[in-house]
């Protein structure tokens, strides 16, 4: 039976998804202002970074102002957002979930395949996965305390060869009425190396009766069409890939043929420091943006130089002036 286009609307939860593809959450990165440069790109959904659910349920004042946050801007675009909240406390997850829902959220994603040891060892991301009991009630607490569709994004195992990821995705589907789950058929162990084991993920594909969004090794477009051709998943949730290639989301959803010219990409950042000055001020926006320049740069082949002296600026203004240098040069090219 052949897979549903991926501009085809599908549902999580009763709540219609314009299309299949998916910004996934990425942890630091994605903010209100990388959320909706997805949208402006197509994404049918888009997941913010990671959230600790603790910081959430004391009113961390960081967190409450950086990254609970959905901006009027991101609801001119369709399709849902979801906030991902990690943490191992069924009680404190209820109680955030209900911040997260009053904060605006349309789904609540809970994170059971982070790999990082810091969140690991308090309990919480792929440890979960070893705590099947535990992930359950944590899964029912997010829907009982915001009263939204609860997705869950976790890995095939914590080592290689384990398949307790697919065991677990099952029982929070059954057991805590999961809505959906985006599968990274990957262990923990390897984090983002190796091949993903796509045929795991058919097989979760043909259990669960929600759907399944594939996230994993899709770094273009033909890598993703081909993983979804595979594994027949409901969605493709595309990570690293996007960094700074927003026009990932238009090719795979085959709006875009061909890769974006120079000034289409100096625009685009321009676009990216005009919203994180907007977000952060233009004081954090300098040191934070440091990370952005090369994901647009490297397209544009430029020196190494060039590129050390944009990781090296001090501030927005001296950015600016660069990218204005940097336009002539790429247009003669």
């Amino acid at each position: 039976m052949p897979v549903p286009a991926l501009t085809e609307p599908f549902t999580i939860g009763g709540l219609e998804v314009p299309n299949r593809v998916v910004l996934a959450p990425l942890a630091g990165i994605g903010n209100w202002f990388v959320r909706l440069q997805a949208k402006r790109f197509g994404a049918g959904l888009t997941v913010s970074e990671m959230i600790s659910s603790f910081a959430i349920h004391h009113r961390n004042e960081k967190t409450m102002r950086d990254l609970l946050v959905i901006h009027p801007d991101e609801r001119a675009y369709p399709g849902p957002i979801a906030f991902q909240l990690f943490g191992q406390d069924p009680a404190v997850m209820r109680s955030a979930a209900a911040t997260a829902a009053q904060q605006g959220a349309d789904i609540i994603d809970l994170n059971m395949g982070c790999p990082v040891p810091k969140v690991m060892k308090n309990g919480a991301g792929a440890a979960l996965i070893s705590d099947p009991a535990v992930a359950v009630e944590i899964a029912r607490a997010a829907g009982e305390g915001s009263g939204l569709p609860v997705t869950v994004k976790l890995r095939s195992g914590q080592k290689n060869g384990e398949a307790d990821g697919f065991q677990l995705a099952l029982r929070l589907v059954d057991e805590a009425g999961v809505a959906a789950i985006a599968f990274h058929p990957r262990s923990a162990q390897v984090k983002h190396k190796g091949s993903p084991d796509y045929e795991l993920a058919a097989k979760l594909v043909e259990q669960l009766p929600v759907p399944v969004i594939l996230s994993g090794g899709m770094s273009d477009t033909a890598a993703t069409l081909a993983a979804r051709e595979q594994t027949g998943a409901a969605a493709v949730m595309l990570a690293r890939g996007a960094l700074g290639n927003p026009w990932l989301f238009e090719s795979v959803l085959g709006q875009r043929a061909e890769p974006p010219p120079a000034e289409e990409i100096i625009d685009e950042l321009g676009w990216i420091i005009d919203r994180a000055s907007e977000h952060l001020g233009e004081q954090r926006a300098a040191r934070y943006l440091r990370t952005f320049y090369p994901w647009y740069l490297d397209q544009l082949e430029l020196d190494k130089p060039t590129l050390i002296a944009f990781q090296q600026t001090e501030s927005i203004d001296q950015v600016r002036a660069m990218l204005a240098e940097l336009a002539p040069l790429t247009n003669a090219a």
